[in-house]
């Protein structure tokens, strides 16, 4: 008889991985990472349980995008109040707060549920390349 495996809180056994960024696309980054971080590369995946592994990236400023992005690509706030719609580009937005544009593209790509936000804290965006979670001893994740 086959059972199905199933993880439960009881069975989080967390992988510590670990990406350069650099010369990466930002699209097939973002996918990996957030594959990565939901667990939907492990055995036991379970759509409703939050099991996924913590994911380290490397130069998170030397993301590479195609195109006109660097100058046409807009993210929106709001603050909530009529006519306080504030919008910035990506070229200024990798001046301000490089790790963001990274971060924006992976949260976008999880899905809307109550896990999403403990799925963001496992991710670890660092600016340059010294790894400063080097006593979990990172896996090179596989892209």
């Amino acid at each position: 008889m086959n059972t199905t495996l199933r993880q439960n809180v009881q069975q989080k056994d967390r992988v510590w991985y670990i990406v350069d960024a650099q010369g990466k696309r930002l699209g097939t980054l973002a996918t990996a990472i957030a594959d990565t971080l939901r667990g939907k590369k492990r055995v036991d995946f379970t759509p409703h349980v939050d099991g996924g592994d913590h994911v380290i990236v490397l130069n998170a400023e030397k993301v590479l995008v195609s195109g006109q992005k660097e100058t046409d690509k807009q993210y929106y706030r709001s603050s909530g109040y009529i006519g306080h719609l504030k919008s910035i580009n990506l070229a200024e937005l990798r001046k301000k707060n490089p790790s963001r544009i990274l971060q924006h593209a992976v949260s976008g790509m999880l899905p809307k549920t109550k896990h999403r936000k403990q799925q963001l804290l496992r991710l670890h965006l660092v600016i340059g390349d010294k790894n400063p979670h080097e006593a979990q001893q990172p896996k090179p994740l596989e892209l």
